[in-house]
């Protein structure tokens, strides 16, 4: 069976989710984070996999759950911190981020069927991607894409498919970068920890 990557900040005050600190404190914006992880980590728990690996940057808390592997984020840019994730899983491997609490295990599924597909790609609606789905993960794949540039996801799916694979791609989602993105995100998925918690800040803020 094949392995799912998420790629996350540990969830810390002024580390993460800084573009949400328009609207919240910084604490507030780690505790969303938080919020959208464990979103995130409970449908990779709920996803029948080989291996589930987080690979964090920061360090690991009591709110990783049971099940989930940890393993150190690589130094360097975004590019290649992506490829040395999909390193650790020598095999198959879907990798997603920790801002799309929305991802359900259905979705995730989806991204590991490698009967048809050589690579999954997800795109997100900011022009990066949410999820990308290797059935042989090759660094050539991933090394020397320009990371969090409007063009991201365009250039990502065409290395893809310039190499000769064959790409299916999963829903487009809204990653949760902005104030924006957080209502967008927590009205799609109000069933969420993540939702909960934006609604109950926005009413003590307002």
């Amino acid at each position: 069976m094949s392995t799912l990557l998420v790629i996350a900040k540990a969830p810390v005050a002024g580390r993460v989710k800084t573009r949400l600190t328009t609207e919240f404190t910084p604490q507030q914006a780690a505790d969303l984070a938080l919020a959208s992880l464990q979103d995130t980590l409970a449908a990779v728990l709920a996803t029948p996999v080989r291996r589930r690996i987080l690979v964090l940057d920061g360090e690991p808390g009591p709110w990783i759950p049971a099940g989930i592997e940890v393993a150190p984020q690589s130094t360097g840019g975004l590019d290649v911190r992506l490829a040395a994730a999909f390193a650790l899983a020598a095999g198959p491997a879907l990798l997603i981020g920790m801002d799309t609490p929305q991802v359900t295990p259905d979705l995730l599924a989806l991204g590991l069927d490698f009967t048809s597909a050589d690579a999954w790609f997800g795109p997100a609606d900011d022009g990066g991607f949410w999820a990308l789905g290797l059935a042989a993960p090759d660094p050539a794949l991933l090394l020397g894409v320009p990371m969090s540039v409007p063009e991201t996801g365009k250039i990502q799916r065409l290395r893809l498919t310039d190499a000769g694979l064959a790409v299916h791609d999963l829903p487009e989602l809204c990653d949760v970068d902005t104030p924006t993105d957080a209502r967008r995100v927590a009205a799609a998925a109000p069933r969420t920890r993540f939702a909960a918690l934006h609604g109950g800040l926005c009413a003590v803020t307002q």
